[in-house]
């Protein structure tokens, strides 16, 4: 069976992407989605996204880490997907889709860069030595002094499956302070490495700072290693809402795959 896939990157975040509206893609077989996923014998991308149709929507998100497995939101693949749904002509410059944490708006802005709504944040906890919060993915956040001193792949590694979050486990993202807005490098659970960029991260990133009182702005940059998103909020009470996550989401190339 050959397959058509599109691949897309959104600040070095890169997906395999697959109009599924005619549902010929099996979603159940993790092992095909792992060797698509895999950069060396496959595609090569951080996750599998599925579009399909939606009964009142412009379409549904079916996301997939790397590992094949279902996953949870994906913020920088939910850019990507607008961005897919505007090369397909299902959108103009706004969108609504269902994702698997609820309904996403969505817009491309005269610049091109995608404008994408995420979830309310109205718990955050805080630590002694890191914040936790879901912005769609649950995340771990510890700011350090110098991200050039910390192996991302082992210390990520060792917090995502410690006591702390379980078998479900966590993202985990370091930050640190910069002039104008903070650095993250990110560990994504699924992956189970280093990603160049996490939407979901950048997101919880943005709202820890402001939480913990690092910086007070409501429009915060943050530089991850595949390039620099924005989060822009309003916050009432400590409670996050009208969150929106920016930046470009590019498609790099189309191809057809034997399967």
């Amino acid at each position: 069976m050959t397959i058509q896939f599109y691949k897309y990157q959104g600040t070095g975040n890169d997906f395999v992407i697959i109009d599924n509206r005619h549902q010929q893609f099996d979603k159940n077989n993790a092992k095909l989605i792992g060797e698509l996923c895999d950069r060396r014998f496959g595609i090569g991308a951080d996750g599998l996204i599925l579009l399909e149709d939606h009964p009142s929507l412009d379409f549904s998100m079916v996301y997939f880490n790397s590992d094949g497995h279902p996953s949870s939101m994906c913020g920088n693949g939910g850019r990507c997907i607008v961005a897919f749904a505007k090369y397909l002509k299902l959108i103009d410059n706004e969108a609504v889709f269902l994702a698997i944490d609820g309904t996403h708006r969505a817009r491309i802005n005269s610049a091109g860069e995608v404008e994408l709504q995420m979830k309310d944040v109205t718990t955050i906890n805080q630590y002694e030595s890191h914040l936790f919060m879901d912005t769609g993915s649950p995340h771990h956040i510890e700011f350090v002094k110098t991200l050039g001193n910390i192996n991302i792949k082992e210390n990520g590694a060792r917090i995502r499956n410690s006591d702390l979050y379980g078998q479900e486990g966590s993202n985990v993202n370091f930050v640190q302070d910069e002039v104008e807005g903070f650095r993250v490098r990110t560990y994504e659970r699924g992956v189970e490495n280093e990603t160049l960029s996490c939407g979901t991260g950048v997101t919880a990133v943005a709202l820890a700072a402001h939480y913990s009182g690092r910086t007070n702005q409501d429009r915060i940059r943050i530089k991850t290693e595949g390039g620099n998103l924005e989060v822009r909020f309003k916050v009432n009470n400590k409670n996050y809402f009208d969150i929106w996550l920016i930046g470009p989401a590019i498609k790099v190339f189309n191809g057809q795959i034997e399967i």
